[in-house]
Formats: structure tokens, sequence, C-alpha cells
């Protein structure tokens, strides 16, 4: 065992700027990050502790430390200098503002939310309806991604320590300023002591925003105020308003104006059309023709379970141009996890959803469309039982997102067609230097899906994904924002204001005469051992749940590790234990789903036990909740819906308690997991240890090496052969029992 890395002693001690609770910036994508909770050792075997607990340094007056600081002085020993201090601590700024109400779901947001962080599964949050938070600071002179409030359904009552200018926007709903009725979409001016109070939404529309004059000054978590309730992080406590919580205001130095102009303002209304671009996944590859114009053709219903991480549609199931997903699941919906967009159309099983900016960045479902970054504004405003038509557009004449002008106005509420670009969201297709088949598929006009080969798992796919990472990121292309890579993929983020889609598809293209050919790939690789609770009950409630809400006849249920037998050809529920057990995961993505859960596979094709995923999925998964999907490993990074099937839990993949340049995220790309079996009892002591910050595990460093992996392949070839032999039965006779239950459409091609 090593000593703690040095930094961590320093994180008891607050940063000098009170803004930055942790300033993790975005990863230059010239530079260099440090993916794991803490430093560790270069080279050898070594033990990663957790960062301490209660290093994120307090803000002062905030609520927490004010209980914190009192409960440290109850006592016998408390003296008077202590009293003295607890006695400054609760004199009160005079710039804050004190929530008498909190509303039905009311949180801080700014934008453009937390960019940067999308390739560990860290979602961009930020108003849902950024068109309308963004009018509202304009008109109060304050820079347009300043922090302000998002109300869903309801907004707060709110009293105001000093005089202060604020603008309502978004949907329609009564304010009052001490009980008088004043108008949304202007600048209204709340006198000292007075209360703003915004009630029900009216409609249409489901999301009001209040902006104030110099917005709110918030601590930022990885480099941003928004709040992302799921992983809870962000606004000041990770959580959505309650009573008593105080607002610090920030010093407003712009130009106040009487409000937002008339023809400014978004039009609302109970009947949508969003603009959208073909792609990734068209037709004829995972779609028939008619799904296509079904989805276009399509007045969708807005479902009444949505919400900030996606907008559910009840709509006609497709035919699907394919039987099932292969190795990526039973479902012709799976494929081998990609990067989502935010506004993508995610097809989850014959379930339509609309990805919000809480979604998550990783996944294995296919994604036909995808709505413009400037008609995305709109998804903040889909109320339950409105309907939804998308209407294809061309890419290259699509509004900028920064436009608060006339070419936005253009597209509320309904959308002028351009007919799309009809290509099928495919923007080029290529060999690169081994012969492997290079696409560029559309992901949005801001955004590119590169693929290599076939629709398999191949780790050599992954390798040249990752080799394609490093080598935009050393270049530092302005324009390119976000890279997150998938299982065969990787997408890129772009501004097309500044990066033309046509000069990344050339720069792409110059890109693969400069990689390394395929059998040269080496990347660093640690083996990190990881404690497993087989089983476990916390899995086990799950499934409970599940069959009481969702579903009690899935063909899963009631237990998941028998369906992985069956599945997979195997014996008895043992066999599932040692082949779990026995295998080295290998980390292909990070982010699915959320906050660094990793998405791997085992070297060894002997070890990949293949599942379908849950359809439809679950409502509720316990944090870190260990799972297979497809040929895929993921361990859940919080708590919230899923779709894995569950084989048991395990420590803590995310760190919040981390400060300066550590990062939260515990694993990297190309680690290699092997489990150790542990008692459930043994685990929830383990997980409370990390949450403390006494946690530990041991990793060796190492290479993960494509042509020693090849001749792996090759030397085994015979009993590989075999073990896929015998899982594809099984795989069929249990797509055929599904067929036969009704379970699975046929294909219509």
């Amino acid at each position: 065992m090593t000593d703690a890395a040095p930094a961590l002693a320093s994180l008891g001690h607050p940063p000098a700027s009170r803004k930055h609770i942790l300033d993790v910036r975005p990863p230059d994508i010239a530079g260099t990050e440090k993916p794991a909770i803490v430093s560790v050792a270069e080279t050898g075997a070594h033990t990663i502790h957790t960062a301490a607990a209660g290093a994120q340094p307090a803000v002062d007056g905030d609520n927490e430390t004010r209980s914190a600081t009192r409960d440290s002085m109850d006592g016998e020993t408390v003296g008077t200098d202590a009293a003295a201090a607890w006695a400054a601590l609760e004199v009160r700024p005079t710039n804050e503002i004190e929530v008498l109400r909190p509303g039905m779901l009311t949180t801080v947001q700014d934008w453009p939310g937390r960019v940067g962080f999308w390739h560990v599964g860290v979602p961009p949050s930020g108003p849902m309806d950024d068109l309308s938070f963004r009018l509202g600071n304009r008109a109060l002179g304050n820079a347009e991604g300043a922090a302000g409030l998002e109300c869903t359904l309801g907004g707060p009552a709110l009293r105001f320590e000093r005089e202060v200018r604020v603008c309502v926007t978004g949907a329609p709903a009564p304010v009052t300023v001490d009980g008088v009725p004043v108008p949304q979409w202007r600048t209204v001016r709340v006198p000292a002591g007075g209360v703003l109070d915004v009630g029900p939404v009216t409609g249409p529309g489901m999301r009001t925003y209040i902006l104030f004059e110099g917005g709110l000054e918030l601590p930022e978590y990885l480099g941003s105020t928004a709040t992302f309730t799921l992983g809870g992080f962000g606004g000041g406590t990770g959580a959505a308003l309650r009573a008593a919580d105080r607002l610090p205001l920030d010093t407003a130095t712009g130009t106040v104006t009487s409000g937002v102009p008339t023809d400014d303002r978004p039009m609302l209304s109970h009947r949508w059309e969003l603009a959208v671009t073909e792609g990734p996944h068209g037709a004829p590859e995972f779609f028939t023709r008619n799904d296509i114009d079904t989805i276009v053709a399509t007045d969708y219903q807005v479902h009444f379970n949505s919400d900030r991480t996606g907008v559910r549609l009840i709509g006609p199931k497709p035919q699907w141009a394919r039987t099932d997903g292969g190795e990526a699941g039973l479902h012709p919906s799976n494929i081998h996890d990609t990067a989502y967009s935010v506004g993508a159309l995610d097809f989850t099983g014959d379930t339509p959803i609309l990805l919000g900016p809480d979604g998550p960045s990783l996944g294995g479902f296919v994604c036909p469309i995808t709505v413009t970054a400037a008609d995305r504004w709109k998804l903040g405003q889909l109320a339950p039982g409105d309907t939804v038509r998308f209407v294809p557009v061309r890419a290259d004449r699509v509004a900028s997102p920064r436009s608060l002008g006339p070419a936005r106005r253009a597209g509320w509420p309904f959308v002028r067609s351009t007919a799309g670009d009809r290509d099928d969201g495919i923007l080029a297709r290529t060999d690169a230097d081994d012969t492997t088949t290079v696409t560029y598929r559309r992901a949005g006009e801001d955004g590119v899906l590169v693929e290599y080969g076939d629709m398999t798992l191949d780790l050599g796919l992954r390798a040249r994904v990752h080799a394609l990472y490093e080598h935009l990121r050393e270049r530092g292309e302005p324009g390119i924002t976000e890279l997150t890579s998938g299982i065969r993929s990787l997408q890129i983020r772009f501004d097309p204001d500044r990066l033309p889609t046509a000069k990344l598809l050339a720069l792409l293209g110059d890109a693969e005469s400069l990689l390394p050919p395929a059998d040269e790939l080496v990347v660093p690789s640690r083996t990190v051992h990881l404690p497993l609770s087989w089983d476990d009950p916390a899995t086990r409630e799950a499934i409970t749940r599940y069959m009481h809400g969702v579903r009690a006849d899935a063909p899963w249920c009631p237990w998941n590790i028998e369906f992985i037998r069956r599945m997979n050809g195997l014996s008895t529920v043992s066999e599932v234990f040692d082949t779990v057990f026995a295998a080295e995961y290998l980390v292909l993505g990070l982010g699915d789903v959320y906050l660094g859960a990793p998405v791997a596979t085992p070297t060894d094709p002997r070890h990949r036990l293949v599942t379908t995923k849950y359809n439809p999925a679950r409502t509720w998964t316990p944090q870190n909740a260990v799972g297979i999907g497809g040929a895929y490993l993921c361990i859940y990074g919080m708590e919230g819906p899923g779709g894995y099937q569950f084989v048991g839990r395990t420590t803590q993949v995310w760190q919040h308690n981390t400060t300066g340049d550590e990062s939260p995220w515990l694993l990297r790309y190309f680690d290699r997991i092997r489990w150790y079996p542990v008692e459930a009892d043994e685990l929830l002591h383990l997980r409370a240890e990390f949450a403390a910050g006494r946690g530990e595990l041991r990793a060796e460093d190492g290479e993960f090496r494509l042509s020693d992996h090849r001749r792996f392949l090759a030397d085994n070839a015979t009993s590989i052969e075999q073990f896929r032999a015998r899982q594809q039965q099984a795989f069929a006779a249990e797509r055929q029992s599904w067929r036969t239950a009704g379970e699975l459409a046929e294909s219509a091609v």
C-alpha cells in the first residue's frame, strides 16, 4: 500500500474563491486531464485512495454551513470566541433572496450549462428552454447565461432583502409583487423586503423562468452553477429549492431595458413542430423507409412521464429493418453503446424519447433524427397531452442557436420544411488505411458520429476510436467542443459557426492517414480490483419494484441472473457467477449511465455473457448496481432508470468530495476491472468507507496491445468459436420464445 497522494493534504482547505466549490474545467482538447478520483503512482502496483469526506469547502452563509457550524458549537466547551463567530455568521448579507415557498420543482440553472464532461457522463443541464432564459437575462443587462431559476409547472415565492429588478419569462403564470399583479416578459422592480410570487403555469407550456438583475452568485461545480438533481450537484445544494433556502445575488453591471420586445417572445402552443435533421441511425440499416416516413408524418403525443432527462412520446411502433440487435441485444433498437445528442429521438425499444439536457451521454439505442440546436428550447415547453410533429430540414440551412432574432422567430411554433437532406444521415463513407470502413453520421447539425467497421464487438475498432480521440485532443482544433467515445464510434460535438461540417469532415479524412496501423496501437491500461456483492439485496429490491410497478411478466423476472443463464446456454447460475468473476472487463466507455459509470466487456470472448435490456426500462436502479446488457457490463453511477440485467452491486465510481485538479471519476478508458466477491454487509461497510473518504482500491499499471490481443484470439480460436456457437443457439431459442410470446415483431424487410 502506498500513502495517500500529497495532493490530498490540501483537500480540507477552502479555495481562495468562494465561488468555486469544484472548478474542474473542461479538459483542453489539446491538453491533459487527471481522470481518477485522486492521484496514483505512475508505475507498478499502487492503491487508489478516495478523497477525504467533507473536502468540498463550505460557502459563506449557506444553510448547510450554518447547520454544520451550529452542530460543531453545541456542547459545554463552546467558548466566547466560537459564540462570537456564530453570531457573525448569523448576520445576513443584504444581497440575498429568501425562499418562502419553493414551488413544485424550482432549480438554479445557467447557460450553456456544464460543457466539456459529456465523455464521463455529466450532462450539460442548464435551462431546458434556453430561449426564454436568455431573453430574460438580456433584458436585465446580464450576460445571456447568468444564473437564474427554472420553475416547472409552478413557481416560488421569494423575499428580497434589497431592491432588485427581475424578469419572469417562459410559460404563462400569474406573477405578483407584494400581491400586485405584474406582467411577464417585462423588467419589474421588487423593493427591499418585497415578495415576488410566481403561481402555477396556466399553459400552454411547462416551464417559467425567473431572471435577476446581476444574476445569482452561487458556487460552481465542474465549471457551472446549473443544477443536476439526479447527480446531486449544482445550484449550491445539488437539489431543487426548499423553503428557507437563501440565494445570493451577484453584482449588476449591465443596462436594464424595459423588457423583452413582443416580437422576440417565443410563441407557445399545445401543437408543436420541431425542426429535425436526419441521423445518426436511419434507413435502411436500422429503420425501414416506411418507418422514417411515419416518424415525420405522425402527430406524437407527449406522455405524462416526461422530465428534464427526456420527453417521452406516444406514437406508432416502428416495423424495424432488423430482427434483433445482434451482440448488442435481442431488440432491433439495440446497438453497441454510442454517444447520444441532446435533442435526439431515442427509441428505447419501441418507445420514442426526446433526450433532454439532463439525459444520458452514452447508451445502446438507435436515434433516427435529431432536433436542431435552435429548436431544442421547445423541449422545455412540451406539456403532457401536447402534440409534436417532426419537420425535416436541411442541416446547412438551420438557424444558429446563438441567434435571438428573426432567424429564431421563423421557427416558432411551426417550422417551414426544407425537405431534409435525404441522405439517411450518412455524411460520408470511406476506408481507413487497414481497409476498415469508416462511416461519418450526422448527429444534429452540430455533431458528427464517426463509426469504424461492421456492427460487431471488436476491440481493434475500439482501439482505433481511441487513437482518433487522442489525435483530436492533441490537435486542439478550434470549434470542437466535446469528444465522446463509444464502443466502435467517436462523437464529435462542434460549433458550426466556427467549424463548418465540410471542414470537419476534411480534417477527419486527413486524420486517418496520420493514425498508426492497427497492430501498432498501444493504450495505457490499469487493472483495477473492485468488490462485487453478488445478487445484492438492493438489486433484488429493484426487480421487485419493477414487477409491481412496471411489468410483472417480463422474461427476465423474477431473477435476472437466471435469465442470463438461460440466454447464454449455461447449465447453472453458478456458471454465471464463475464467468463474471473469472473475466477481465475492459472499460470501453464512461458515463453509461451517468457520472463516470463504465461500459466494459471481457477481453476474453469466452467470458462475454450476452443479454438483452429491460423493455420498458426500470424506473429505479440502486446506485452502483452492476448489470449486463448486450455483451457489456455497466456500473450505474447513480440512482435512476436503467435496463441492464443485474448481477450485483459494488462501491462508488464517482466521488463528489473532490476539489482542485482531482477529477471525481474513478475509471479511465481501457482500465481493466477484476471483481472479487464480498457479502452484502461487507459491501455496505466498504461503501460507507468510500463515502467517508477512507476507501482504498488496489490497482496495477499496464498497457493494452492490440497485437497481443489478436494473437490471443488466434491461439484460442477453436474454443472461442465453440463458446459462441453454444451462446448463439441459446440466444436464438430465447428470441424464438419471445417472438412466440409477441415480444418481438417480425422485420419488415
